[in-house]
């Protein structure tokens, strides 16, 4: 496993979280952001409140969510978290069509502004953008494209982005398209860079054109980087959280994950270039093939509507 002699120092106890500019929206985020995945596997609605609580209080801003995360949940555990504190979190959502039309984009986020007890989404994101024809789906006629547009002017979406973390080519056919991006989801870890890598290949184009660059999967998803030994939890961390991103979101399902994470990001000072590619050249084994990036190289990580959509059994339809 990865140590950490030699490296930058962890964060600092009662230091104040750095905050970021989200691209050229004008908000500033906090460098660490709260997976909404992972508020729907609390063990309860009161530990999910704690845990959005306590971020808050700690100076964090950022909140993800979908609109399919555990048929629902998630985003109503957020909405209910955020009652009466919904000025001071930046809260994105996805919608999930998985290739269909506008008219279900639309639905989608009336019921996602309902669970979250708001009247507008800071940024809405199209959610797992992975298989080679999504672009084409996303923006044919009547898509999922044209109903961000149309969310945005009527006021109800500020800001407008697409998420996925299969491969780096799909996410540059997403930005070949001309289309007013405010943000980028994708997958940014220390094996990241090895293989089939969003970092070298998506990440610089983002910065480029102003995007602001939103990571997630620091430690593989469910943490298969630090089961197998391939990096210490701080350093995965700190790794994704020193990269050229807005925020990087972090999957949190207990307060005692959250005070991990919490005692990384206060008073964060980025790794400097020669302590990442330290990293990188450490990891570079394991990250030869992809097979503790599971998210790339299996469906693991695939949602099952969207499999649905794109003619693939569901997970509960494979064998074990």
């Amino acid at each position: 496993m990865l140590g950490t002699a030699g490296l930058a120092a962890q964060g600092q106890s009662g230091a104040e979280i750095p905050k970021r500019p989200l691209g050229r929206t004008g908000l500033e985020v906090s460098a660490l952001g709260i997976g909404g995945y992972h508020l729907g596997s609390v063990d309860s609605d009161t530990e999910a409140t704690q845990i959005v609580n306590e971020a808050l209080d700690a100076g964090v801003n950022f909140f993800d969510n979908a609109w399919e995360y555990h048929s629902g949940l998630s985003e109503e555990r957020l909405g209910r978290a955020l009652k009466g504190k919904r000025d001071r979190a930046v809260v994105m959502t996805k919608v999930c069509t998985h290739g269909r039309d506008k008219n279900v984009a639309m639905r989608q986020l009336e019921e996602s502004l309902t669970r979250l007890q708001t009247d507008h989404l800071d940024v809405w994101q199209i959610h797992e953008v992975i298989y080679e024809n999504d672009p084409e789906l996303i923006f044919a006629p009547n898509g999922a494209a044209e109903a961000l547009l149309e969310a945005k002017q009527q006021g109800k979406v500020r800001f407008l982005g697409f998420t996925g973390h299969k491969d780096p080519s799909i996410h540059l056919k997403m930005l070949s398209h001309s289309f007013p991006f405010d943000t980028v989801q994708m997958p940014l870890n220390c094996l990241d860079a090895t293989f089939r890598s969003f970092e070298t290949k998506v990440l610089p184009e983002v910065n480029r054109r102003g995007i602001a660059a939103l990571g997630m999967k620091s430690l593989g998803g469910s943490g298969e980087l630090v089961r197998e030994g391939a990096v210490v939890v701080t350093m995965g961390l700190r790794y994704a959280m020193s990269l050229p991103v807005a925020v990087t979101i972090s999957g949190i399902d207990s307060i005692e994950v959250l005070h991990q994470n919490l005692e990384v990001a206060r008073g964060f000072q980025p790794l400097s270039a020669a302590e990442m590619q330290s990293i990188r050249a450490a990891c570079r084994l394991d990250a030869s093939d992809g097979h503790l990036e599971l998210f790339k190289t299996t469906k693991k990580y695939d949602g099952d509507l969207g499999r649905e959509m794109h003619g693939f059994p569901s997970s509960a339809e494979l064998p074990v």
